[in-house]
């Protein structure tokens, strides 16, 4: 039966939480009812024991007994007729097989049946649990008290869904980071495998950005909000899951166009079963193995079992259909800049002057480029503390060519070779070098270069190599930087195929010309540039970690964190999932065939329809457990 039933089913229906209200109070009704019945059953048969002459009251107990579960399983079949789906053909094919069993005086497999169905449902609605247990736990995450400081330097304890941006919250050794955010000061390790996947804790300090929702293992930190609610990266994850339990797998749409078409078949085979062997237990039992639970089960099971797998590795698919649709990918497109690369400069190399000291020399940049908003400088400003003894008095900031100081030990300069000439420093020879670089000199002696670069992510050859052992056959780099950069990252990573200075139509048109030629690409990417073209590969995956929110909201997969090797383990869960499905759909349509053909030719016996039943369920219980292999599933690094 349905897991996300309308109203008018009869059976239990959880929501988006565990259990409201509400859904505990009709679950209580559905077990009450259904134990009421048993016991009445019971007593119906223990009477028909002890006083076989006074049948009547016998049978007025199991009357009573039907008429309890008869009015809910009216109802549900009601609705379904007025709303027909895949879900309601088992609600009908109930109705019939319980008035047939009244009409033909059998009380007890009029009343019994109802009850085991209702069993059956309550098993099939565990199936779900598992990813609405990984959302009520990341909710859980969310909702905590945290320790807000105010501007006097006092700390008040408020509740995290009450703090906004900008203000200032102390974390403490135990705590949950109550939202996203920035740290001002102290230092400490976060556990953030609850958001990203990642066993190994990140290490926090000032200038960091954090999630909300991370673990501090040790330290005390103090953080500026800059997310919260549904805009932090926990909110958005949340929403993510939400979205994607929700949606239907590919092959339950199928299912559901050709319900009306099963229901007819299976009353023409009940049919066929009365006219050939006048078996009315037979004819019942057949509408009762009929009941395609398990089959419609079969799908949901896999995908909300693999949706809550991959939101443990850091991976939220937005829809079952891109995990099905991952399984096939046979192509990467991906971008270069914050994807392959970290996304921010890093200082690769210094090429010094005779006599100079690389950790002074850096020292100096790091306070020169403190004073500078340009992205080059900016980096150089992480390298090292500000030098409190230089005593830069003034500073001008020169547009395209760089930082001029005045210092105690006389006029600094940071910035490209032609400011060094305009001043009468003569400068090293410059060397070769693809990215940026910056010359360092002090009271009228050039010290030297300073090659910077945007660095390979540690884990990219590794992820690059790992796809090539899953048959992704082809890849291409596609960017928007410049050729040289594109081709020097493409080389140490083996790819070939390489597009640079591309525009978001190119990058459109890229992957457009892929698809056409037979590829069914995966694309990934970070930035605003590759929204259009994540929409347009097989599956679209985005770096969620420093990725833009078009970006974000753009692609099929998001990576919670930014660890590639998230790719290849994408691709190894989809095939779980789909083996998982087939075997999945085999035991489903296999059972019913199988239980269907005893009940048509009689094998079950006198109490078929009851036998059929309890075969049915146990279709269910294969399902689960099967699908519960999937869940034990784990490429944590």
């Amino acid at each position: 039966m349905s897991h996300q039933c309308s109203h008018g089913h009869f059976h239990p229906n959880f929501s988006q939480t565990l259990l409201t209200p509400e859904e505990q109070r009709r679950m209580t009704v559905q077990l009450t009812l259904a134990m009421t019945t048993i016991g009445l059953i019971l007593l119906s048969l223990l009477w028909r024991t002890i006083a076989p002459q006074q049948s009547a009251i016998s049978d007025l107990l199991a009357g009573v007994a039907w008429l309890i579960v008869a009015v809910p399983v009216f109802r549900a079949g009601w609705h379904s007729l007025r709303h027909p789906d895949l879900h309601g053909v088992t609600d009908l094919l109930i109705v019939l097989a319980m008035l047939g069993a009244w009409a033909l005086g059998d009380l007890i497999t009029a009343a019994l049946l109802p009850v085991l169905m209702i069993f059956g449902h309550i098993l099939e609605e565990r199936s779900v649990m598992g990813t609405r247990q990984a959302i009520a736990g990341l909710t859980k995450l969310t909702r905590s008290k945290t320790r807000r400081v105010n501007a006097d330097g006092s700390l008040d304890s408020v509740d995290s869904q009450n703090i906004v941006v900008g203000d200032i919250v102390e974390i403490r050794a135990g705590d949950n980071v109550p939202a996203d955010g920035k740290i001002i000061s102290g230092y400490a390790s976060l556990d953030v495998a609850s958001i990203t996947g990642e066993s190994v804790p990140q290490e926090a300090g000032p200038g960091s950005l954090v999630f909300g929702g991370s673990i501090n293992l040790n330290g005390l930190l103090r953080m500026e909000v800059t997310h919260t609610g549904d805009q932090s990266t926990l909110g958005k994850v949340i929403a993510l899951m939400k979205d994607a339990e929700q949606a239907k797998p590919p092959i339950t749409r199928m299912l559901e166009r050709y319900a009306s078409h099963y229901l007819i078949l299976v009353l023409l085979i009940a049919a066929s079963t009365w006219f050939l062997t006048y078996d009315s237990q037979a004819m019942l039992a057949v509408l009762v193995a009929a009941c395609p639970c398990a089959l419609v089960l079969s799908a949901p099971a896999t995908a909300m079992a693999g949706i809550a797998v991959a939101a443990r590795h850091g991976i939220l698919i937005r829809n079952a259909a891109f995990l099905e649709e991952l399984a096939d990918v046979d192509a990467l497109i991906v971008d270069k800049t914050g994807t392959l690369t970290q996304g921010r400069l890093q200082m690769v190399d210094a090429i010094l002057a005779a006599g100079c000291d690389e950790q002074q020399v850096i020292q100096l940049a790091a306070t020169l480029g403190a004073t500078s908003s340009h992205p080059v400088s900016h980096a150089l400003a992480d390298y090292a503390p500000a030098d409190e003894t230089l005593g830069i008095h003034e500073v001008e900031e020169r547009q395209g060519m760089g930082i001029i100081a005045r210092t105690d030990r006389g006029q600094a300069l940071l910035g490209r070779s032609d400011l060094f000439v305009e001043h009468g420093v003569s400068p090293l020879a410059l060397p070769e070098h693809e990215g940026p670089l910056v010359g360092v000199a002090l009271d009228g002696q050039f010290l030297g270069w300073l090659l910077l670069a945007d660095t390979l992510r540690p884990e990219a050859a590794e992820a690059l190599r790992e796809l090539d052992t899953l048959g992704i056959e082809r890849k291409m780099l596609l960017t928007g930087d410049r050729i040289a950069a594109a081709r020097s990252v493409a080389a140490s990573l083996g790819i070939e195929d390489v597009v640079a200075q591309a525009l978001p139509s190119t990058k459109l048109d890229e992957v457009q010309k892929a698809v056409r030629e037979g590829w069914h690409p995966l694309v990934v990417g970070d930035g605003i540039n590759d929204a259009l073209a994540l929409k347009a590969g097989a599956v679209g995956m985005a770096m969620g970690a420093n990725g833009a929110d078009i970006a974000l909201v753009s692609a099929d997969v998001v990576l919670t964190g930014s660890d590639l090797r998230r790719l290849p383990t994408a691709i190894r869960l989809s095939r779980r999932c789909r083996r998982t499905l087939m075997v999945n759909v085999f035991i489903g349509l296999g059972w019913t065939i199988l239980i269907v053909a005893a009940a048509a030719l009689g094998l079950l016996g006198g109490a078929g329809a009851l036998i059929a039943a309890l075969l049915h369920n146990l279709s269910t219980l294969m399902v689960l457990g099967n699908t519960g292999r999937l869940l034990q599933f784990d490429e944590t690094h």
